[in-house]
């Protein structure tokens, strides 16, 4: 291992091999990735437990995502000024405690708050990882191990609801987060003892620390736009839109707040977020699509489950079954993905990659009230099989243009793009979920009460019967409507794969 590590000075392999180094680091960001969607199928146990109301209990996910979303753009800047090695054993640290307090969490308000510290711990992981694995692969083997990561990535959301099913159903709850404390334990350990942290990354954090120029006020906006734009979006059915004065002072700060955020970045020597690297077309271009990859990823991943639950009874292990073989179906797909993006230019991949998942969701808007378990999954199967090509060739193309020095923070920037999307996707579902029951239980409720009037002949028995069908009915109705809209916007966003640029002859994946 001497000569490799010689040839790869920013390996954090040591004497190691590199793929231990890689599962051990994946460890811990396979186990923060799978949080973002584990409590799901629990949320009404969750919010039952805490005595909290279902909207209420929304908190639980999005108090999470949020607190990612705002640590994530920073998380290069963090580890380069802290040291790498450090800070992702901090962030494994923080995440893993927390993950321990949200399960001894006696009511709501205590709930969110670890949960906005596990999203903080959790932050930290995805971009690290990434820098660690192009830090210590060859560009002969960087391919794969991108593929492996994408495999973290993908599967762990598909996995998250089944897991979090079985741990409610057989156990509690509580289950969800208490199993995060072994592995988290394990993986600190682990990378304590393996993950090394070599000269020339010591030399960069020595050189960063001496030139520092705090940005303190880039932090905060960072912060106040992305959170302001979560409370937005969250809230915006729950307390009646624009015509709320709590609404429209959120939305004026995110808006003043980005504003800001993008004209102090640009100006300042070592920004906190690097807008910068947004004027390198294929960069921007890949972080709009993979935006949208986050979007219908997690929002579907919700929904899919909770479809189960509501419409079709199923309990939380099985609802969280209906996920189970598109997350095969992708871990299946990886390595094509990873050979494919090799030979073929990343705009044609997105482009029938996005093409694929939009006449994938438009599919599954035919879905019924009387669908069986299988029909069931195989919709999430036909969502997931073009994943991994969505995945690698953004990852790919992403990087076209950017300098070496700076892929930390196009890491970051690429990550948070996907989960942002998958906290707008959760809270536009969420909302247009409540909107379009109210629409349909309206109309259908008309035609009802129209046949009711006519023939006088509706008993107190069957006003109620002929109400709990309205209701179903309305809800099923939602949902396709919801899964019809994604699908749309699939569509409407490939052409914006044709900006994607292709890698130089011979240059690595993420390099």
């Amino acid at each position: 291992m001497a000569s490799t590590e010689a040839s790869l000075p920013r390996s954090a392999a040591g004497d190691h091999n590199p793929w231990l180094i890689a599962i051990v680091v994946s460890l811990a960001t396979f186990m923060e990735v799978l949080d973002t969607t584990i409590a799901n199928v629990s949320l009404r146990h969750i919010a039952g437990g805490l005595g909290a109301s279902q909207d209420e209990a929304t908190w639980i996910l999005t108090s999470y995502l949020i607190s990612n979303a705002i640590i994530l753009p920073v998380s290069g800047w963090l580890a380069t000024l802290i040291g790498r090695k450090k800070f992702y054993m901090i962030c494994v640290a923080l995440f893993t405690g927390s993950s321990f307090m949200c399960a001894l969490s006696p009511n709501l308000a205590t709930m969110i708050f670890f949960r906005v510290l596990q999203g903080i711990g959790g932050g930290g992981l995805a971009p690290t990882e990434q820098s660690i694995f192009a830090d210590t692969f060859p560009p002969a083997e960087r391919a794969k191990a991108f593929a492996f990561y994408g495999v973290t990535v993908i599967v762990a959301p598909a996995i998250g609801p089944l897991l979090g099913g079985w741990l409610t159903d057989s156990f509690s709850w509580h289950w969800i987060f208490l199993i995060n404390l072994p592995v988290g334990c394990a993986a600190l350990t682990l990378i304590w003892l393996l993950v090394d942290e070599p000269q020339a990354v010591k030399d960069d954090t020595a050189q960063f620390r001496r030139n520092f120029i705090p940005d303190w006020l880039g932090f905060i906006l960072v912060a106040s736009t992305f959170g302001c734009l979560q409370v937005v979006l969250d809230k915006f059915q729950e307390d009646d839109g624009f015509s709320s004065n709590f609404i429209v002072a959120f939305f004026i700060v995110f808006v003043c707040s980005a504003i800001a955020l993008v004209w102090w970045e640009f100006q300042h020597p070592q920004p906190v977020f690097d807008v910068r690297l947004f004027k390198v077309g294929s960069f921007g271009a890949a972080n709009v699509v993979m935006l949208l990859v986050g979007f219908t990823l997690f929002s579907t991943t919700q929904l899919i489950p909770q479809f189960a639950q509501n419409l079709l009874q199923y309990d939380a292990l099985a609802a969280g079954q209906t996920l189970a073989l598109g997350g095969l179906a992708a871990a299946a797909m990886m390595p094509f993905a990873g050979v494919a993006a090799g030979k073929l230019p990343p705009k044609l991949l997105v482009g029938c990659g996005l093409l694929c998942t939009g006449l994938a969701l438009m599919h599954t808007s035919n879905l019924n009230g009387d669908i069986g378990f299988f029909d069931l999954s195989m919709t999430r199967v036909y969502q997931s099989l073009s994943l991994p090509f969505l995945f690698v060739s953004l990852t790919t193309a992403g990087y076209v243009g950017i300098p070496p020095d700076r892929n930390n923070e196009a890491s970051a920037i690429i990550n948070l793009s996907r989960n942002l999307g998958g906290s707008i996707g959760v809270a536009t579902a969420t909302t247009m979920l409540a909107w379009r029951i109210q629409f349909h239980h309206e109309r259908i409720g008309e035609q009802v009460s129209t046949i009711g009037g006519r023939g006088q002949q509706l008993t107190q028995h069957g006003l109620a019967a002929a109400q709990q069908i309205v209701n179903g009915q309305a809800q099923v109705l939602s949902y396709l409507d919801i899964f019809y809209a994604f699908g749309i916007m699939a569509l409407c966003v490939t052409p914006i794969a044709f900006f994607l640029k292709t890698p130089p002859p011979g240059e690595a994946h993420g390099h």
